[in-house]
């Protein structure tokens, strides 16, 4: 049996909290992108809510990406559709969102958890989160992610990630867009965390409604764009190839 993880999400002086949490690195099986992406629906539509923030349990991984168990288990193409589907599912529902999502980013962050942080509207981190793009060493690409990455930290730096499938550290991260800032420890990060969030709780909701739109401008046609990007790595995703690389890199 698949480990689903778990979701919570509460609210407190008008910013929810969504926490997901995954036993392997805090990875996304596709039932946990799903409730994510509807979850960030809910508080987008709750008047109670002006700010939202989107973090991880633990101390170590932000997200290791993609379920390596679950796309194992997938054998047809319906099946890995429907999987990575629930990448875009997430990245649509922060664009289409009213308010500011904000990701505190605690450690590494992999793949599909790349393409997440690069879909909020603003990144906080310490200096343990690095982050790669592997997709490409597991022989498909970070397809469906890539016009969420490229819109954050340009296409030039977007090729260096999805090239060379290596670590990049905070700092870089920082230098190229990804992150507002970088801090010592988990407790600094939270400090600055609860400070932005306190801050833009007290905003015009509709002065904030308007800078999103504006900040989404140019990716009124991601529906259409990322539908065809997951037919494309859900095709890519069920060959022999990536199946036997998944496995040698679960295997790791």
């Amino acid at each position: 049996m698949i480990e689903s993880g778990t979701l919570q999400t509460s609210t407190q002086n008008a910013i929810g909290t969504i926490t997901f949490a995954h036993p392997k690195g805090n990875s996304l099986p596709g039932e946990l992108l799903r409730q994510i992406a509807s979850q960030i629906d809910t508080l987008g539509d709750d008047s109670n809510v002006r700010v939202i923030v989107l973090r991880s349990e633990g101390e170590r991984a932000f997200c290791a990406g993609a379920s390596f168990d679950e796309l194992l288990a997938v054998s047809t193409l319906e099946e890995s559709r429907e999987f990575f589907s629930g990448f875009a599912k997430v990245i649509l529902a922060i664009r289409r969102c009213p308010k500011f999502v904000v990701a505190r980013v605690q450690g590494k962050f992999v793949g599909g958890g790349v393409g997440v942080v690069s879909a909020c509207d603003y990144a906080l981190a310490t200096e343990n989160a690095l982050g790669k793009l592997s997709e490409i060493a597991l022989g498909f690409g970070p397809f469906i992610i890539g016009p969420a990455v490229e819109r954050k930290i340009g296409k030039a730096a977007f090729s260096v990630m999805g090239i060379d499938a290596e670590w990049k550290d905070a700092q870089w991260c920082k230098e190229k867009g990804l992150f507002a800032s970088v801090h010592k420890d988990i407790s600094s990060l939270d400090a600055a965390v609860h400070e932005l969030l306190t801050r833009l709780s007290g905003y015009n909701p509709e002065a904030i409604a308007q800078m999103k739109s504006i900040l989404w401008e140019g990716t009124e046609h991601w529906e259409k764009l990322l539908a065809e990007r997951v037919e494309i790595t859900a095709n890519l995703a069920i060959s022999e190839f990536v199946q036997a690389k998944v496995q040698s890199f679960k295997a790791q």
